[in-house]
């Protein structure tokens, strides 16, 4: 028995076929499964539906009217229009078993290429180990990007103290020279209200960039499951 998709991790299934037999028998056991499905049974139809939904799979048949499968394939993985989703994982089905149709497919930019007539539970097993590899890499993206906010926030540290350094250095040595004329202590005292006030307002920016910084490191952190919850469900996945 097919195990169904854990409802907090619904994936979305984008399937684009001209054989309505195919997109009723697939909607109908990957919505039970716990997916989340959308259909197309022409190239133009699927593009539309790409262009204003984000799924995490894309099942194509590479032979279908408007447009071909390949040419949807192709699109996808080319055109700035479909950046955003320029990375989510293809299966190409084909009536043709040649290999120079595999081949092409693949070299094309589809991640798996399945014959027809095929089994379903062959094609779940494969939509599962796309996703769970998909699912991997977008873990140590999120955690790239962690480390990036990190270094980021450190080098905004670093740069304020230098930027501190210089002047209050400058401050001290010609405090030892002017604090003995009290002529020219009030100038001193002056001097050094203007250069702390100076320091403060570049404090208040260290403290803005600081802030948003921890924004985001909070929102990829939100995003992120921890590497053994992931390694455990990667593990005990059908």
């Amino acid at each position: 028995m097919v195990a169904p998709v854990n409802s907090e991790s619904k994936k979305r299934i984008l399937i684009a076929d001209d054989e309505r037999i195919n997109l009723e028998f697939f909607d109908v056991m990957l919505a039970n499964l716990g997916f989340e499905v959308k259909t197309a049974d022409n190239g133009i139809d699927c593009l539309e539906i790409l262009s204003r939904w984000r799924p995490d799979l894309i099942l194509v048949d590479n032979v279908m009217p408007r447009l071909s499968g390949w040419e949807v394939t192709k699109r996808v993985r080319t055109d700035p229009e479909y950046a955003e989703i320029a990375d989510v994982p293809i299966i190409m089905f084909s009536a043709m078993d040649d290999v120079k149709d595999k081949v092409e497919g693949l070299e094309l930019g589809a991640d798996d290429y399945i014959t027809k007539p095929f089994h379903f539970t062959e094609v779940l097993a494969r939509m599962r180990a796309l996703l769970r590899t998909r699912e991997l890499v977008g873990q140590i993206e999120r955690r790239e990007a962690r480390i990036q906010v990190a270094e980021d926030i450190a080098g905004h540290v670093i740069a304020f103290a230098d930027s501190l350094r210089t002047p209050l250095a400058a401050l001290a040595e010609e405090a030892t020279l002017i604090l003995p004329e009290c002529s020219t202590a009030a100038d001193f005292v002056q001097k050094t209200l203007k250069e702390v006030t100076a320091a403060l307002s570049r404090l208040e920016t260290l403290d803005e960039a600081v802030s948003m910084l921890r924004q985001q490191a909070e929102e990829i952190k939100r995003e992120e499951t921890s590497l053994p919850a992931l390694k455990k469900k990667i593990s005990t996945a059908p």
